[in-house]
């Protein structure tokens, strides 16, 4: 069984930069699909960027030029840059992890809070 820990959310003022960690333990995810998405209050929880086991990432229209996503498989840890902060960029960011057989994983969220 794997278990995702997100850390590095926090407040910063709009134009600044985070850098999320989700640090998976249990088994490796090196040849899996890991990514992240949001959920701000009161809306749905949507997908933010992810990255496939042969190093193909995909972005939300929305954090496209300004997230980053990054894995270093050795450390078995997914990275989630995040500059030119944006106050509707506001959330709790959730990695996840897809494994064999169709499932998904996923960490407690760690929250952003972008002021303006």
């Amino acid at each position: 069984q794997v278990q995702l820990v997100e850390s590095g959310g926090g407040l910063v003022q709009a134009g600044g930069s985070l850098r999320l960690s989700c640090a998976a333990s249990g088994r490796t995810f090196s040849s899996n699909e890991v990514g992240w998405f949001r959920q701000a209050p009161g809306k749905e929880r949507e997908f933010v960027a992810r990255i496939r086991w042969n190093g193909a990432t995909y972005y939300a229209d929305s954090v496209k030029g300004r997230f980053t996503i990054s894995r270093d498989n050795a450390k078995n840890t997914v990275y989630l840059q995040m500059n030119s902060l944006k106050p509707e960029d506001t959330a709790v960011y959730y990695c996840y992890a897809n494994l064999s057989g169709g499932s998904r994983a996923w960490g407690q969220g760690t929250q952003v809070t972008v002021s303006s």
